[in-house]
């Protein structure tokens, strides 16, 4: 099949004006100008910007029903307490049918590619059928008592056993330092590189989980140490430094949110003998809802490191669209040109899953995961006029299959 197009926008690459796309079976074999490949099966896709499909870096598909639900809170913990109690309200057919309309969400706004972070594993053998790529990753927690390794392999590798197909890949996910222990990230760090597997976790979200470890004090380390977490590990250390300094983590590892920085965690990340180049998943929307510190966008560029945009759950943003959590870093930071942030959807975290070669952009050798937006034909703004696309997205293509 040939696919042709006003223009093809390659991510890495020139875009191509008046561009074509040959895929064979599930793989792009071919790129460039249409005039180059005058034979073939035909599909004029017309006057639209032909590009990847977008990668969402992280979200909760379990908490689309949650909406609105939980009004800006006063604090972090407040609103954990408040999520936790809404969980306790719903039950399994309620998380099935949330993972369901999340995929439609995502597959709405453009998303080909999904991090899910996925809360309750017991599910996995009655999930809906994946309708994007995903990544399905199993969240684990040991605020409350500590697992064996034994514990940590068997959970993961029945998790594992329960899917397959096409368009599903896992992980693993130490949920953060507040409720993981450094032994569970390291057990979890093991089993995913003997499996080949990600790994990602939040840490540094908010400004009580740095005053937790920081000061071993404040609202999160109260409500923990209720509820029975050792708090030994609190005091002097910040939440990044927690994990880096005691070898939990690396510079494989998505790292979600690092919105509450200090002078030390930026020294750290700009360190690479040590986390330098780390795959930093920032999410606007969310972090607007958290009212956190401001992010410092441009001081993690300019240490190298790979930034990743994405949406975060529906419990603390209001839409999966990632072109319109991009339009958020373009509001919050005027310096990024549209060419800048593109990538931050696409090539960076087919980067940050190790997936650089097939997934994220245009290229001979990469899965055919494409969308189309609707352009003026004028290839000096194409990357502005997708970036401020905020409609629905009407043509894609997964795994060399055309959804809509």
């Amino acid at each position: 099949m040939i696919l042709r197009a006003r223009i093809v926008v390659p991510v890495g690459a020139p875009v191509i004006e008046h561009g074509a796309v040959v895929i064979l079976g599930n793989k792009i074999v071919a790129v460039g100008r249409s005039v180059d490949f005058p034979d073939g099966e035909d599909l004029d896709l017309g006057e639209v910007a032909l590009l990847p499909g977008l990668i969402n870096a992280h979200t909760h598909l379990d908490y689309t029903m949650l909406r609105g639900a939980i009004h800006p809170p006063k604090s972090f913990t407040a609103w954990v307490q408040r999520l936790n109690a809404l969980k306790r309200t719903l039950d399994s057919g309620d998380y099935l049918q949330a993972i369901t309309l999340g995929f439609r969400e995502l597959q709405k706004w453009g998303t080909t590619t999904v991090c899910n972070i996925e809360s309750f594993p017991e599910l996995m053998p009655q999930m809906p059928p994946a309708l994007i790529r995903t990544w399905w990753f199993y969240e684990m927690i040991d605020v409350r008592h500590r697992l064996t390794t034994e514990e940590v392999v068997s959970g993961a590798l029945g998790f594992f056993q329960n899917r397959s197909g096409p368009l599903v890949n896992f992980g693993l996910s130490p949920h953060a330092p507040f409720t993981a222990s450094i032994e569970l990230y390291r057990r979890a760090a093991e089993c995913a590189r003997s499996l080949g597997m990600p790994l990602t976790t939040h840490v540094a979200e908010s400004r009580q989980e740095l005053e937790m470890f920081s000061g071993a004090r404040g609202e999160l380390h109260e409500f923990l140490k209720s509820i029975g977490r050792p708090m030994s590990d609190c005091g002097g250390v910040t939440p990044l430094a927690h994990l880096w300094r005691s070898g939990a983590i690396d510079r494989d590892w998505l790292l979600v949110h690092l919105n509450e920085l200090t002078e030390t965690d930026l020294a750290l990340l700009g360190d690479d003998a040590r986390c330098g180049a780390s795959h930093i998943v920032h999410c606007p929307g969310s972090h607007r809802y958290f009212a956190h510190s401001p992010f410092p966008f441009r001081r993690v560029h300019e240490l190298g490191a790979n930034i990743c945009v994405a949406t975060d759950s529906l419990a603390s943003t209001d839409s999966l669209s990632l072109l319109g959590e991009l339009r958020r870093v373009q509001a919050a930071e005027p310096w990024l040109k549209a060419e800048q942030l593109l990538p931050m959807v696409t090539a960076n975290p087919a980067r940050a899953l190790q997936r650089a070669e097939t997934l994220g952009r245009i290229a001979p050798g990469a899965l055919a995961d494409l969308i189309t937006v609707p352009v003026s034909g004028n290839v000096a703004t194409v990357h502005e006029e997708i970036v401020g696309f905020d409609r629905p997205v009407s043509w894609m293509m997964i795994d060399g299959q055309i959804l809509s």
